[in-house]
């Protein structure tokens, strides 16, 4: 069964660093494009960052500078690394990928995700 197994959530002080790892089945990591994905409570699910078909990275306005997305591709396993976290970090994150040719993922649009993780939570306290 194809999936995504999000890992690395945890409680953190506001300024503080958390990696998430995500899983990914071979057939997903290899005919997709994968990103990050997030929803606070109370609030629409948003993009975070994507990696896109040609490899290039698109990051929301609000992590630009702050979190970065790298892939481990023996191990199939697509990462966020987030730093100098803000209370308004704090959500369930997902990992999502969209089938190429990665139409609506690049613009970190929710509508043609094809796959979702189960989620990790990331908590920040300030």
């Amino acid at each position: 069964q194809e999936q995504l197994v999000e890992s690395g959530g945890g409680s953190v002080q506001a300024g503080g660093s958390l990696r998430l790892s995500c899983a990914a089945s071979g057939y997903i990591y290899s005919t997709t494009c994968m990103g990050w994905f997030r929803q606070a409570a109370g609030k629409a699910r948003e993009g975070v960052g994507i990696i896109s078909s040609d490899g290039s990275l698109v990051y929301a306005d609000s992590v630009k500078g702050r979190f970065a997305i790298s892939t481990d591709n023996a191990k199939n396993t697509l990462y966020l690394q987030m730093n100098s976290l803000k209370p308004e970090d704090a959500a369930m994150y997902y990992c999502a990928a969209e089938l190429r040719p990665c139409t609506y993922i690049s613009d970190l649009k929710t509508n043609g995700i094809d796959y979702w993780g189960e989620g990790t939570q990331v908590t920040v306290s300030s």
